[in-house]
């Protein structure tokens, strides 16, 4: 990563407020934004790696394991996070956190009606390699219930948060899946601008999969640039 970092490519994230996307005209700023020049504080860390990363913190099909196996579709996540010159970031804290396979959160604001699974916890964390590669087990997230609309359903997804080297890199993003009908009814997916769309929508990797085990995903994060992944709305 340069010490300088290029602008961002607002034109391929979400708008603070979207009139499809509800709580957005509620919480996102109504006066025009000061632009900040780019300084010395934002291609400095903090940062985070395999430092903190722990036992089964990876595997999710593990980490909140009580009793028994979790509930669901078995799937691996992986990809490669890169800077803004297609660069591999090493070392650098991944984080997950999503719903479990009935679509319910382990969290006390969610109450919607479906199954707690006591054996997954629905969080974990990684740290990428030499080349920027990162790797999650998990289960698949189930679609849930929301109230921005009339029968509003949440596609299946998986949040993910990154700092990579600097504050300048920070991205909280969602990653969805190929095929998903509810794409086309997601505000909050439809608020990204058209042509950036489909880098949140991870790739069915046969090569990922493993035999009678789990099915696997590609899903690479670009921090910055022309082709940044677009930060979560």
């Amino acid at each position: 990563m340069t010490d300088s970092l290029s602008p961002r490519d607002w034109a391929s994230h979400p708008a603070y407020i979207d009139p499809g996307y509800k709580s957005t005209g509620l919480r996102g700023p109504k006066q025009p934004l000061i632009k900040l020049p780019t300084g010395l504080g934002e291609g400095l860390g903090p940062h985070f790696g395999q430092e903190h990363v722990f036992g089964h913190d990876a595997d999710l099909t593990r980490n909140g394991r009580v009793n028994g196996e979790p509930q669901g579709e078995r799937i691996i996540v992986t990809g490669r996070v890169l800077d803004e010159d297609g660069r591999a970031i090493p070392n650098t804290l991944v984080e997950i956190w999503q719903a479990n396979a009935a679509g319910r959160y382990v969290h006390s604001k969610d109450q919607h009606d479906a199954p707690l699974d006591p054996n997954f916890f629905g969080a974990g964390r990684c740290a990428t390699d030499d080349q920027g590669v990162y790797q999650f087990k998990t289960i698949k997230p189930g679609a849930y219930p929301w109230p921005n609309h009339f029968n509003a359903w949440r596609p299946n997804h998986i949040h993910l948060s990154l700092f990579g080297p600097s504050l300048g890199t920070r991205l909280v993003t969602q990653m969805y899946f190929p095929g998903d009908p509810l794409l086309a009814l997601d505000p909050i997916f439809l608020a990204t601008p058209e042509g950036a769309r489909d880098r949140l929508v991870a790739d069915f990797a046969i090569d990922v999969t493993q035999e009678a085990y789990a099915l696997g995903y590609r899903f690479d994060i670009v921090l910055r640039g022309r082709n940044a992944t677009p930060m979560e709305d």
